[in-house]
């Protein structure tokens, strides 16, 4: 069986020290980054089961880094107690908000409610987002109630960004993902095959619904 992995994007150095600590104790691995640059970096190689965020990075900011952390529970550990911001980033993404300064046996139960929520995902078999009605099952979309035809790979890179509207998600994000239900997308046709399903969509209706997000990756636009 394997070790769960936590990412600690935490840049105080003692409480990232406190947290690997912790969490290597009750048997997890533990990736760290102290910026949210160099988290980055990190989810560039690397895909960890759960995210402890802190909002005080240097450079980029914990509040601009959530959204990039698609399909990656996130819960943010901050010492800001403002009702209005929590709510905030649990829309934005986060699953759980936890303030410092904490108590360990709290954070880690709820760490390990999260990770029992991903190994037993609901069930979801119809994704939408405005007009866009995708059917995980049979693999059919309707857009403003008109089928659109998608291959395979169309099919997967969709289906990603469907479950995270409006959200960037990395290139890298988009390749590891949709090789589980295509293999033949590579890191250079990924485009291509971007660029004709934007096409299909936009010959509905005129509407772009794909973004590019220059240096990052994509998100879905309704």
């Amino acid at each position: 069986m394997h070790r769960k992995i936590i990412a600690v994007i935490e840049d105080d150095e003692h409480i990232s020290n406190l947290l690997e600590e912790s969490l290597t104790r009750e048997g997890y691995e533990v990736l760290r980054a102290y910026s949210g640059t160099e988290a980055l970096y990190l989810l560039e190689k690397y895909r960890p089961n759960l995210i402890l965020l802190d909002l005080m990075l240097p450079g980029l900011s914990g509040e601009e880094l959530l959204p990039r952390l698609a399909q990656i529970p996130v819960i943010v550990v901050s010492a800001n107690v403002q009702l209005e911001d929590k709510v905030r980033l649990l829309m934005d993404g986060a699953v759980d908000y936890v303030t410092k300064p904490f108590q360990i046996p709290e954070l880690l139960a709820r760490i390990a409610v999260q990770l029992r929520r991903t190994d037993n995902p609901p069930s979801a078999p119809m994704l939408e987002a405005g007009p866009l009605r995708l059917d995980i099952i049979s693999h059919t979309l309707t857009l403003e109630d008109t089928p659109v035809r998608l291959t395979p790979t169309e099919y997967a890179i969709l289906k990603l960004l469907l479950q995270r509207p409006g959200q960037v998600i990395a290139r890298s994000v988009l390749l590891e993902h949709i090789s589980w239900d295509t293999p033949d997308c590579s890191e250079g046709s990924l485009k291509q095959h971007i660029s004709n399903l934007r096409g299909k969509l936009r010959k509905v209706d005129g509407h772009d619904y794909i973004e590019a997000v220059w240096g990052i990756g994509f998100r879905l636009v309704c």
